[in-house]
């Protein structure tokens, strides 16, 4: 099974990746994705734009075991997560979580499930700048009850 972890500054092209996932495996009857864009409001505010920050090779390592797991729970080909960094703009890319398999019940199953792990345990810190000023993005508790669905506790939300 291929499994991918990419952190970039740059956009990427969902087409590309998609095709490059399912690439010379005719297994493949199911793809899917989920591709995460800056709001342009969030909590109540207009944001002007993003900041994520991240630690380099933790954070690949932390979303390996991620994928690593999904592996495991569900009866999947292929997996990818591409997330950015830096400075991003309302309505810009920042995620890319792609999956393939037999059937499509497994690929949403592991595509959610892995979103999930991402909003609480990958080691992101975003930073929103609006005309408030600017302030950290935590989880919220929504996401840790996500996450707990797949029988994984977390305590990150505020």
């Amino acid at each position: 099974m291929r499994l991918s972890v990419v952190i970039q500054p740059e956009d990427f092209d969902v087409s590309h990746e998609l095709a490059q996932l399912r690439q010379g495996d005719a297994r493949v009857g199911a793809v899917c994705c989920f591709v995460g864009t800056v709001r342009e409001r969030n909590e109540g505010s207009d944001v002007a734009s993003m900041a994520l920050e991240h630690y380099p090779g933790m954070t690949e390592k932390s979303i390996q075991t991620m994928l690593e797991q999904a592996q495991q729970r569900f009866d999947i080909y292929a997996a990818r997560v591409i997330h950015r960094v830096g400075l991003l703009q309302p309505q810009d890319q920042i995620v890319l979580v792609a999956v393939t398999s037999a059937h499509r019940g497994m690929s949403f199953q592991a595509c959610e499930f892995l979103m999930d792990y991402l909003k609480t345990q990958a080691p992101f810190w975003k930073k929103e700048v609006t005309p408030q000023g600017e302030r950290w993005v935590d989880a919220r508790v929504s996401d840790d009850q996500a996450l707990a669905r797949w029988g994984i506790q977390a305590s990150n939300a505020v």
